[in-house]
C-alpha cells in the first residue's frame, strides 16, 4: 500500500496540484468517480457489465482509490490503520454465525 500511496502523491506533487486539492473537492471527486463506476452497471447484469466494460471498471476503481489516498493525505489520516480499525469494528457488529 505504501508504494502505491507514494506513487499517487509523487504524481500529484510533480504537477504542483496539492494546493488545489482541498477536502471538499477531493470528496466530491470520489463521489463523481464512484458514479462513473456505477454507470458501467446501469441497465445491465453484473455479468454483462464485466463483459462489456471490465477495463473501464478497473480504471474507475483506480480513480476512486487515487482520490481517496489524496484525501487521506490532506487530512493526515493513516488510511491503512483506519481500515484495520473499521474491520475490527465490523467483526464485532457482524459476528460469524455458528451452526
Amino acid at each position: 500500500m505504501e508504494r502505491t500511496r507514494q506513487t499517487i502523491l509523487n504524481f500529484r506533487d510533480e504537477r504542483n496540484w496539492k494546493p488545489y486539492h482541498n477536502e471538499k473537492d477531493l470528496a466530491i471527486s470520489i463521489s463523481l468517480e464512484a458514479n462513473e463506476l456505477l454507470e458501467n452497471f446501469q441497465w445491465k447484469t453484473s455479468e454483462e457489465a464485466l463483459k462489456d466494460s471490465e477495463q473501464n471498471i478497473k480504471e474507475e476503481m483506480a480513480d476512486i482509490l487515487i482520490y481517496l489516498v489524496q484525501l487521506a493525505d490532506k487530512m493526515d489520516i493513516d488510511l491503512e490503520e483506519e481500515v484495520l480499525k473499521k474491520m475490527k469494528k465490523n467483526e464485532l457488529k457482524y459476528p460469524i454465525q455458528k451452526g
